[in-house]
């Protein structure tokens, strides 16, 4: 990383507001490279026990597609490697993972996801924090995120997300965008068989929201329409009101190449926000909570 532009990085990264993470080292693109030697045995223990945890639970309520390529990774003993995982992916879906210190400026998360690269916090959580913490750490990122980065529609559908960026960001509108990525990649349901099933990264690495989610009745259901999604307000320090369930990944998909997002966000900005525990009347709603 050149010496000029490492202090202009610096001044925005996320350790301005105390959150988690080393970005001393990083490269102008806030990559660096995964500090193997530095995981402890202990976190190494940690890593297995929440895989192990996670698992058990994910068998029963996580689509199928995720179970699978959890499987396939193969790395429940212990931390992976991100380029182990990496030269997995590639073959499959041409992804990779690439090691950050932690949370990134919006531009530099849109531009890694638009080049296939899914950027993965290193470090792991404290044993105190194993059911919550404020952070995204590397049991959230590889568990949560990267076994659906083997399915080609949904990696297909998160680089759109990417190259989205820069016109959400010429709009103002990235709060906007950012509640799609929430209620579809981070807590989004799916449709499989007539059963509804999570594939969200956020509740299928959370203990207690993977069976919330999809089993119980406070929290509607409702059926995923773009507009709709990107209207609603999300909570960040509860389980949600409401999630959004999926026909299928091509109808993700579809939506985010077939959607002209420009007037989309006009649109949205004219509009108050719905609130995270409202049903509207042209919703198709599974659960009413």
């Amino acid at each position: 990383m050149a010496e000029a532009a490492k202090p202009e990085a610096l001044k925005n990264a996320p350790t301005v507001h105390r959150l988690r993470g080393d970005y001393s080292a990083m490269r102008s693109d806030w990559t660096i490279d995964q500090p193997i030697a530095a995981y402890a045995e202990d976190d190494h223990a940690l890593w297995a026990q929440l895989y192990a945890r996670q698992t058990r639970l994910v068998k029963d309520y996580a689509a199928p597609v995720f179970v699978r390529s959890l499987a396939a990774m193969d790395c429940a003993e212990a931390i992976p490697s991100f380029e182990g995982l990496s030269k997995r992916l590639r073959p499959c879906t041409g992804w990779e993972v690439v090691p950050v210190p932690g949370l990134l400026p919006d531009d530099v998360f849109f531009a890694h996801l638009a080049n296939r690269r899914f950027p993965a916090s290193w470090w792991i959580r404290k044993r105190e924090e194993i059911d919550y913490l404020v952070e995204p750490d590397v049991f959230h990122d590889i568990f949560g995120h990267v076994p659906l980065l083997f399915d080609p529609v949904f990696a297909d559908y998160l680089q759109q997300y990417g190259l989205a960026g820069p016109k959400a960001m010429a709009h103002d509108a990235v709060p906007i965008l950012a509640r799609l990525y929430w209620y579809m990649v981070e807590f989004g349901l799916i449709l499989v068989n007539g059963d509804i099933k999570a594939y969200g990264a956020g509740m299928l690495s959370s203990f207690g929201e993977t069976q919330f989610s999809v089993a119980s009745p406070q929290p509607n259901r409702i059926g995923f329409a773009l507009e709709r999604v990107m209207r609603t307000r999300y909570w960040i320090d509860r389980y949600q009101s409401a999630y959004f369930v999926l026909d299928s990944f091509e109808q993700l998909f579809r939506a985010s190449i077939d959607t002209d997002f420009g007037p989309l966000y006009d649109r949205i900005k004219q509009q108050e926000p719905v609130a995270p525990d409202a049903i509207l009347p042209d919703d198709r709603v599974f659960n009413r909570g």
